[in-house]
């Protein structure tokens, strides 16, 4: 039974092509990564706001609170 030999171009071709499957993987969970992580961020965004909405305390009050200048 003969063997066939594997050339070297060969086998940087298989490579390339698991790489870039492995790749395209990366960037799939990536991409949902950061959808995930923008909406956690805008329902912390909305809950402050019904936070703030609910509370007895100004504007100014939160501002001054949370350290930051107001715009005057």
């Amino acid at each position: 039974m003969a063997r066939t030999r594997i050339t070297i171009e060969e086998k940087i071709e298989k490579r390339k092509a698991v790489v870039s499957k492995a790749k395209d993987k990366y960037d799939a969970a990536l991409s949902e990564l950061e959808k995930l992580m923008s909406k956690r961020d805008e329902l912390r965004r909305k809950e402050l706001m019904e936070a703030f909405m609910k509370s007895n305390r100004t504007y100014d009050e939160i501002m001054e609170f949370l350290g930051a200048d107001t715009v005057e």
